[in-house]
């Protein structure tokens, strides 16, 4: 379960980050971070505290709590997958 919760917390970081079209290392330098310690929560190795989240929630420009709103992770995965092409079911 905490191996989950990581992965689940890193693919929407990567998410987010990757709507917003900035690098791991532009996304590290707005939140006070290293690189490395941006894609290690990316890949699910690190467990980040509550102080890294809001950090990294502030950077992005959404709240703490979107970045525990693993809802949305399915739906850019699919979209990912097919080319940025939104696919209706």
């Amino acid at each position: 379960m905490a191996n989950e919760i990581r992965l689940l917390f890193g693919k929407m970081v990567r998410q987010k980050r990757l709507t917003m079209g900035i690098s791991q290392e532009e996304l590290a330098f707005s939140c006070g971070l290293h690189r490395t310690y941006i894609s290690d929560i990316e890949r699910g190795t690190r467990n980040v505290s509550l102080d890294n989240i809001e950090k990294i929630a502030n950077a992005l420009g959404i709240s703490s709590k979107d970045l525990l709103d693993f809802t949305t992770i399915d739906n850019f995965q699919q979209k990912e997958k097919n080319g940025g092409e939104n696919i209706e079911n």
